[in-house]
């Protein structure tokens, strides 16, 4: 998986005109969670699962670790010709994280974590 193969124009991931308040006030703890939820389910959307949430944070993890036993079973169980799918799937396989926050302006706020 690519880290960056989201749709074009998703890359300022900011929630559409309507979510903040019409004379330019800060967003009250509701309308932060409203955003919060927008920039969750886009994300769910491009294939993303929620590994935790709080009020104004969400955690965002995409990709699955690789179960090492089974592999190691698999490899004994075929005579060793299991070991070369084993080292490819080690290699290629990929589990990213992004941290999405609201921050008191109601400005989304992504880190990329390991």
């Amino acid at each position: 998986m690519r880290p960056h193969d989201e749709p074009k124009g998703w890359g300022a991931l900011q929630p559409p005109p309507g979510y903040y308040a019409a004379d330019g006030r800060p967003p009250d703890e509701t309308q932060r969670a409203l955003i919060l939820d927008w920039a969750v389910n886009q994300r769910i959307a491009s294939g993303w699962r929620v590994e935790s949430r709080s009020g104004t944070q969400a955690v965002m993890v995409r990709g699955h670790p690789l179960n090492h036993v089974l592999r190691a079973l698999l490899m004994v169980f075929t005579c060793f010709l299991w070991g070369g799918v084993w080292v490819v799937l080690a290699v290629t396989n990929k589990v990213e994280r992004v941290s999405l926050t609201v921050d008191a302006r109601g400005n989304i706020v992504s880190v990329n974590g390991p």
